[in-house]
C-alpha cells in the first residue's frame, strides 16, 4: 500500500469509529423507532456523524485516487464508507446485516414512497400532488382529467372549506379512481395556528420606513393609533427586543424595538410592497422568536375525526419539536391512523429536523413536506436553497419521502405561461420523491408540463447523485 493510500485508511478508519461511537450514544432514539425504520434510522446517525466533520481535504485526496469521495452516499452511509475502505487495502469481515448497501437503500426509499404515496403509472417521475379547489367537490369531470394527467395525490386543505365539502371532494376522488382505475391517496393538510394580522374600521393600516407602529393581542385594540392586533393571545409577552416580526408574507420587515405593557413597539425596516399598507388578515411571521402556540389547534383535533375516517395521508403543520408531534400521536391513539407527514415550515423545525425525523419515525409511514412559502419567509430567501438542499439530504439519510411544495410552476398555473426561474426550480424538484402543485385555472396544462419537466431533469440523476445518459449534444457531435 502506498503512503498516501495509508493515510487515507487511517482517516477512513477514524471516520467509521466516530460514526460507531455515535449509534452507540443515541442508541436510546434507535430502541423508540418502528421496526421498518431501525437500519435507516442507524444509518441517519451515521450520516449525522459524518456531516458534523470537515471532509473535504479527504474527499479531494480520494477523488485523486479514483476512489468514491462519499459525495453521493446520503442512503447508505456506512457501507460506502467500508467499501472504499476495501478499495484502499483495508480488509473488512463480511459486511453485517444491519449496514445498508446502495441496492438495498435504493429499494428501501422505493418501498417506503410506495407504502406513503401508493403506486403511479411513470416510476421516473416523482408523485404528483394536486391541492383541491372547492369547485372539485362538483365537478366530476375535472377530477377525472386530473386523474388522468397524472396526479397521484388528492391535497385537501383544512383551513378551507367544511366538511361537508371535504367529503364531496373525496367521493369524486373516488369514483374518478374506481372508473379509471388509477390509484389516488387522500391526502388533508391540518390547518395549524391562525397568525393572522386584526384591523378593524379601515382594515389596513399605511406604514413608512423608519417610523413605528405598534403590535397588540387582538382583545386590546381598543381603537389605538399606528397599532396592529394579532390572534395569537399575549403577544408582546412572547417577543424581545432585536427580533424581527415580517407581514403579509415578508413583504414588510420589522424589527422589535421595545416591549411595553401589553404591546410591542416596532420599528419599520423594509416595505416591499408597492401598496405601503398592512391589511386585515395578513400573515404574521416570527422567525426569531419562540412562540408558545401550540402547532395542534382545537379546531385540528375536531379535523382529526374527519381525516382519521376518510383521508390517507394527515399533513402536520407549524411542527417546530417533538412534542408537536408527540402530542398528535397521543390524539390518533390506537385507532386507525392515517400516515403522517410533518411539515417543515419554521427555523425551529429545521434545527431540529434530526429530533423531529427519529420522533416521526415511531410511525411506520411517514414523510416530510418542504414547505417553502413560509420557510423562505422566515430563514429568509437568501439562505433558502441552502436549506432545502440540506433537508433533502438529512430526508434521504432517513430513507423518508419528501414532497417538494409551495410555487411551483405557479406562473405557468395561474397565467398558462411559464418563467424561466420557475422552470427550473420545477427541474430540481425531481430531487424530492413528490412534487405539489397549487389550484390555478390552467391546472391540467401544469401537470402535463410538469412531467415533461420532471421526466427530463430526472434522466441526468438519482436524487443527488448525477448520472450519464447519452447527450443529444454529443452523440450528434461524434456522429459527424
Amino acid at each position: 500500500m502506498s503512503e498516501n493510500l495509508e493515510k487515507l485508511a487511517l482517516e477512513l478508519q477514524k471516520i467509521e469509529a466516530f460514526m460507531l461511537k455515535a449509534e452507540k450514544a443515541f442508541g436510546y432514539l434507535l430502541e423508540k423507532v418502528h421496526p421498518s425504520h431501525h437500519k435507516n434510522a442507524i444509518n441517519l446517525l451515521h450520516y449525522l456523524a459524518l456531516r458534523s466533520l470537515d471532509i473535504r481535504e479527504l474527499q479531494d485526496a480520494l477523488h485523486a485516487e479514483g476512489l468514491s469521495s462519499m459525495a453521493s452516499s446520503e442512503s447508505h452511509v456506512m457501507g460506502q464508507l467500508i467499501a472504499i475502505q476495501q478499495h484502499v487495502g483495508i480488509s473488512k469481515p463480511e459486511t453485517e446485516e444491519e449496514v445498508m448497501s446502495y441496492a438495498a437503500s435504493k429499494q428501501s426509499l422505493h418501498n417506503k414512497s410506495v407504502a406513503l404515496f401508493g403506486k403511479k403509472e411513470m416510476e421516473a417521475v416523482p408523485y404528483i400532488m394536486i391541492t383541491f379547489d372547492t369547485s372539485l367537490a362538483s365537478d366530476y369531470d375535472k377530477v377525472k382529467s386530473l386523474l388522468q394527467s397524472g396526479m397521484n395525490i388528492a391535497r385537501i386543505n383544512c383551513a378551507h372549506d367544511e366538511e361537508s365539502t371535504w367529503f364531496m371532494m373525496i367521493q369524486q376522488i373516488k369514483r374518478a379512481s374506481k372508473v379509471t382505475g388509477l390509484s389516488c391517496r387522500i391526502y388533508m393538510d391540518l390547518a395549524g395556528p391562525k397568525i393572522r394580522t386584526v384591523i378593524h374600521k379601515s382594515g389596513k393600516l399605511k406604514v413608512e420606513e423608519g417610523h413605528s407602529i405598534y403590535l397588540t393581542d387582538e382583545s386590546q385594540l381598543n381603537g389605538a393609533k399606528n397599532t396592529i392586533g394579532c390572534t395569537i393571545p399575549a403577544i408582546s409577552s412572547q417577543l424581545k427586543s432585536g427580533e424581527t416580526v415580517l407581514f403579509d408574507d415578508g413583504l414588510i420587515e420589522t424589527r422589535v424595538e421595545k416591549i411595553e405593557e401589553g404591546r410591542a413597539k416596532l420599528r419599520v425596516l423594509r416595505v416591499s410592497s408597492k401598496k405601503p399598507f398592512i391589511k386585515n388578515e395578513k400573515g404574521i411571521n416570527f422567525p426569531d422568536s419562540t412562540l408558545l402556540t401550540p402547532a395542534l389547534t382545537d379546531y385540528d383535533k375536531q379535523c382529526l375525526k374527519f381525516i382519521q375516517k376518510h383521508a390517507d395521508i394527515v399533513g402536520y403543520s407549524f411542527v417546530r419539536n417533538t412534542k408537536d408531534i408527540i402530542e398528535l400521536q397521543e390524539v390518533l391513539g390506537n385507532s386507525k391512523k392515517p400516515a403522517l407527514v410533518i411539515k417543515i415550515e419554521t427555523p425551529e423545525a429545521v434545527k431540529n429536523l434530526p429530533d423531529l425525523l427519529f420522533c416521526a419515525m415511531r410511525e411506520e409511514n411517514t414523510g416530510v413536506m418542504i414547505a417553502r412559502g413560509d420557510l423562505a419567509v422566515e430563514i429568509g430567501f437568501e439562505r433558502m436553497s441552502e436549506i432545502q438542499e440540506e433537508i433533502l439530504w438529512i430526508c434521504e439519510a432517513a430513507h423518508l419521502p419528501v414532497i417538494w411544495a409551495t410555487q411551483v410552476l405557479e406562473n405557468l398555473n395561474k397565467s398558462g405561461l411559464a418563467t424561466r426561474s420557475e422552470v427550473i426550480d420545477a427541474a430540481h424538484a425531481a430531487l424530492a420523491e413528490c412534487v405539489k402543485i397549487n389550484k390555478g385555472i390552467h391546472i391540467i396544462h401544469t401537470i402535463e408540463a410538469l412531467r415533461d419537466i420532471l421526466a427530463r431533469s430526472g434522466g441526468h440523476h438519482v436524487k443527488k447523485r448525477f448520472t450519464f445518459r447519452p447527450l443529444a449534444i454529443a452523440s450528434r457531435f461524434m456522429a459527424t
